[in-house]
């Protein structure tokens, strides 16, 4: 009552959406040329295939994790779903070439805000696929995800997947 009252405590969405980070072809899971992707040991989730070299913030969150590599990001959505976003396949060996990073752990960021930029053409000569995993890493601590149908995405405009928290 109190909270509600002063205002003071932003509450914590149940349902989010998750929008493209990339602009590319939609994928399943299945798609995605790696068993720790495609059989899902990481999570569930969606790929892209990319048309260029900058990925967004899919969700409204806190940036949770920066490699070092640069290659992949974790985030935390506001309802609590944790996201992967692991651009390209076997691109940790490219120990960051080509890869700038426009956030740090800790940082704040809403949909379509800039993650990382990248190379395209170098990760598509050094790397072993383009294909852009979006896992999400703690699925025990969620309910549903509905993931939509579209060909393509538009980074931070298409919903790719809803999350619904735990009730």
């Amino acid at each position: 009552m109190l909270k509600k009252l002063f205002g003071k405590k932003e509450e914590t969405p149940s349902e989010i959406s998750v929008y493209a980070p990339l602009n590319g072809k939609l994928l399943t899971l299945d798609e995605v040329p790696d068993p720790v992707f495609s059989q899902k040991m990481m999570g569930d989730g969606i790929a892209i295939e990319p048309v260029d070299g900058k990925v967004v913030s899919p969700v409204d969150g806190e940036i949770v994790q920066v490699f070092p590599t640069k290659h992949a990001i974790g985030i935390k959505a506001k309802n609590g779903a944790e996201l992967l976003i692991h651009i390209g396949l076997e691109t940790v060996s490219m120990q960051g070439e080509g890869f700038e990073t426009h956030v740090a752990e800790g940082s704040k960021v809403n949909v379509g805000d800039a993650l990382v930029t990248f190379d395209l053409e170098l990760v598509k000569e050094k790397a072993k696929s383009i294909i852009t995993p979006v896992i999400i890493t703690n699925g025990d601590d969620i309910g549903t995800v509905s993931k939509k149908t579209l060909d393509t995405a538009s980074a931070g405009q298409d919903v790719v997947m809803d999350i619904q928290s735990k009730a």
